[in-house]
């Protein structure tokens, strides 16, 4: 198996690319970051479930079902974008947080009380580093 320099990435993209193929469930490999990520987006209402499994060898993965509009099959995820990356870390303060599409999206912040959502920053005041906006 690859090592992967940025896992959010990959996370992302496993996520776009099962709903574009149309699929129901994709498995993801496990961490702590990404368990919250995926609680963050069933919270949120992006995904239709979850379910954190342990496989031999001491793998772990994310099952998500990919939650989509009953009435147009589409997606509920519109679009997913990287903001901090590897090469490139952004930051911001408590009085600069972000808004995706005036509140309508999410921006998922890694702040020192955990990983928040913009609106749940604002609400801790608390800044930190803005990983990707959803919507």
């Amino acid at each position: 198996m690859a090592l992967i320099s940025d896992p959010i990435a990959d996370y992302i993209i496993r996520l776009r690319n099962a709903q574009m193929a149309g699929h129901r469930i994709v498995e993801i490999p496990s961490s702590k970051l990404k368990q919250r990520i995926t609680e963050i987006l069933y919270n949120e209402g992006y995904i239709l479930r979850y379910k954190f499994e342990s496989l031999p060898n001491n793998k772990a993965v994310i099952q998500i079902a990919v939650k989509y509009d009953l009435d147009t099959k589409q997606p509920t995820i519109k679009h997913m974008k990287r903001i901090s990356r590897p090469g490139l870390r952004r930051y911001v303060g408590s009085d600069n947080l972000p808004s995706v599409i005036n509140g309508l999206g999410i921006a998922i912040i890694s702040t020192s009380k955990g990983l928040l959502t913009d609106k749940a920053a604002r609400k801790e005041n608390v800044g930190g580093e803005v990983l990707f906006y959803i919507y």
